[in-house]
């Protein structure tokens, strides 16, 4: 690591989970603006361009953060414990909360010691909770009711936080995404593209919920906005792309920036509902069918910020990407 890089350049930015979807093009759109960025990353083998490399290993509360946060003015903490499928470790919201809350704190305290002004942490809207009702999209305004350990140990990372702000004085800027979509995109969504691509038919033609997305590019805008804004610090912020779609209408539109109409049947919701309760799937057809609405007005009146990027433009741009990594 060459610590003289952020001390020439100025403005020294840590990214950790540098090499993650998020991670990689929040430093690539840093460097491009003339941010000296510093890349956290978990393994030696990890590459991320035109930043400087620190390897950690896995975040916990005990690690030291002394000579990575040297000449650095802001953190933006992108690094956690995700949802794990079928997790089998013994105690998993100790686990989540080793990372999410413990970690996130760890370095936190330490960021606030070396004089660091700006902590950005990336949190969820599952924060916020799971679902809303039709037309009721969530604020920030709205009491937390987080379910289940991942979104719990988020909750826990944001008290804290705020509570050492208020401590120490480093101002604090918390962002709940919903999900995340764009080019490198994975699990789920990725996994829906491809039954799109191959034709598959699928049997949500008739759903009638509502649900915000974010994309990768106006998640990156707005976290590249609250480094420097004055109004920011110490806020919560939602974002979104500010175009809610039902499931039905999703999968329209990425069967048409696919050139793959989507094969929709009209099954009731109803119907979905309870044959996904018979083969224990209720929780992951719930995200399908329910609503997730979220209210970006915060952000655009405290920021002057609005999603630079179209839902339309962006599926299109991660539907190229995929067609890019099928032909390598």
């Amino acid at each position: 690591m060459t610590k003289g890089l952020l001390a020439q350049k100025g403005k020294g930015c840590l990214v950790t989970g540098a090499n993650g979807f998020v991670g990689k093009a929040l430093c690539g759109q840093l460097a491009g603006q003339g941010f000296a960025v510093r890349a956290v990353v978990r393994s030696a083998t990890s590459q991320v361009e035109n930043a400087e490399m620190v390897v950690v290993g896995a975040i916990d509360g005990e690690i030291c953060w002394g000579a990575a946060l040297g000449g650095v003015d802001v953190v933006v903490h992108l690094a956690a414990r995700v949802h794990v499928m079928n997790d089998a470790v013994a105690d998993p919201l100790a686990e989540f909360r080793r990372v999410n809350a413990d970690g996130t704190l760890n370095l936190a305290r330490q960021a606030a010691a070396a004089g660091v002004r700006r902590f950005i942490f990336v949190s969820s809207i599952k924060v916020n909770g799971e679902e809303t009702a039709l037309g009721q999209p969530f604020t920030e305004k709205d009491p937390p009711a987080p379910q289940g350990d991942y979104a719990v140990s988020k909750w826990e990372a944001e008290q804290g936080l705020m509570q050492l702000a208020a401590a120490t004085g480093m101002e604090v800027v918390v962002i709940r995404p919903p999900l995340v979509y764009g080019p490198g995109v994975k699990a789920n969504f990725l996994q829906m593209m491809s039954w799109l691509s191959k034709g598959v038919p699928l049997p949500l033609g008739a759903i009638g919920n509502k649900r915000s997305l974010v994309a990768l590019a106006n998640l990156v805008d707005l976290l590249v906005a609250c480094i420097d804004h004055s109004a920011a610090a110490n806020q919560t912020f939602l974002v979104a792309d500010g175009d809610d779609v039902s499931t039905t209408e999703l999968l329209q539109r990425l069967g048409k920036v696919l050139g793959k109409p989507a094969r929709l049947l009209a099954v009731p919701s109803w119907l979905i509902k309870g044959l996904a309760t018979l083969v224990g799937k209720r929780a992951a057809v719930e995200r399908l069918l329910g609503s997730l609405q979220v209210d970006i007005s915060k952000a655009a009146k405290l920021l002057n910020w609005s999603p630079p990027v179209s839902m339309d433009a962006a599926l299109l741009e991660t539907a190229h990407h995929i067609r890019k990594s099928q032909v390598k």
